[in-house]
């Protein structure tokens, strides 16, 4: 799966004193929050690990694409129980804490709320390795290597989602930031300040292919449309 390198450990641990970050800020554009289905719909009582209170950060400043790995042909009404899945997946064998996805949008272009915190909230992640300080994840559901069609109501979703997320912090989604590893598992030594575009795939900040080749493809797709969605 997408986040198989995610500091699972520090994430179960007490929430570090966040990175030094420097984002390229400007002035507000308020973006009105989409639609994104509360976990209580596909998160039952009887699958539901007990877990210690959501940790956060000051503001989120990056996104980072994942994908989840997992087939593409689904029916978009069984997405409820996929994501169960991948919940049981992560807070089972690998005991993980939670989900480690902040968000998961499906092929339909319907966001699902994953990690619990809030979502209008700037929750800590376990998403990518090194850089969960002040970025959120946001994983579509399938799997998007090379050649793989690439719904255009999933990407239009992950451009709304980021417009809105990254406009709570006044972050132009076309921009860059500066983000301190804290993981020498990723890309960077722990400690080394990398500069990475506001929205990057996983494989940006960790060893993988992740999201994708044909999502990573996106990308420049996706922060142009979240930016005028910002109105910029």
């Amino acid at each position: 799966m997408c986040v198989a390198g995610v500091d699972h450990t520090a994430a179960r641990a007490a929430a570090p004193t966040p990175p030094p970050v420097a984002a390229r800020l400007t002035v507000p554009h308020p973006v009105a929050r989409p639609v994104i289905v509360p976990r209580s719909k596909w998160l039952d009582a009887a699958s539901t690990r007990k877990q210690p209170p959501p940790r956060y950060d000051d503001r989120v400043v990056a996104v980072f694409i994942h994908h989840t790995d997992s087939p593409n042909g689904y029916d978009c009404a069984d997405v409820p129980r996929i994501i169960r899945d991948v919940y049981a997946g992560q807070t089972g064998a690998k005991q993980w804490d939670d989900i480690g996805y902040n968000f998961l949008v499906d092929r339909c272009g319907t966001i699902y709320e994953g990690r619990a915190g809030g979502v209008d909230r700037p929750v800590t992640g376990a998403h990518t390795q090194g850089f969960n300080h002040r970025s959120a994840g946001i994983a579509a559901i399938g799997t998007f290597t090379a050649g793989a069609p690439v719904p255009r109501a999933m990407t239009d979703a992950i451009a709304r989602l980021t417009a809105w997320k990254l406009g709570l912090g006044r972050v132009d989604p076309r921009g860059t930031v500066r983000l301190v590893s804290s993981n020498s598992l990723s890309r960077y030594a722990a400690g080394t300040a990398a500069v990475l575009s506001t929205v990057s795939g996983h494989n940006a900040a960790f060893m993988t292919n992740c999201p994708g080749a044909a999502l990573t493809a996106r990308l420049p797709e996706i922060r142009a449309l979240a930016a005028r969605y910002q109105g910029r």
